[in-house]
């Protein structure tokens, strides 16, 4: 089962806590992972100033994870995030605006910050 399906038993819920925000370079993000017996659920979370949001790694065209690598998720001036499968811009609020999935969204994943501190929603 895709890691973006919300009765995934991986995907954390409300209320863990994650990283506190400084962890997280500004703009930039950070990757987490969560097993529950053979399921996994992948997230990243993007940070711009004070924001954070949350995303499933997954590439809405392919399905894959979006990073090449843990934590490497935007394009080197910091104002895309990259899917380095076949180069896909999102905005940092998650929509496609270059590639095979242009138009589609990323699959939300529900942070919030709360003095200082990134827990899930």
């Amino acid at each position: 089962m895709a890691s973006f399906e919300p009765d995934n038993p991986a995907r954390p819920p409300a209320g863990v806590w994650l990283c506190a925000l400084g962890e997280i370079a500004d703009p930039g993000g950070k990757s987490f992972r969560f097993r529950d017996g053979a399921r996994m659920f992948a997230g990243f979370v993007i940070r711009q100033g004070e924001e954070a949001r949350g995303y499933v790694d997954s590439c809405p065209h392919a399905g894959w994870p979006l990073a090449p690598m843990d934590d490497r998720y935007l394009t080197r001036d910091g104002h895309h995030i990259l899917c380095a499968g076949h180069g896909a811009l999102f905005r940092l609020d998650g929509m496609c605006v270059s590639g095979p999935c242009e138009g589609d969204h990323l699959h939300d994943w529900t942070v919030e910050v709360r003095d200082g501190e990134v827990f899930t929603a």
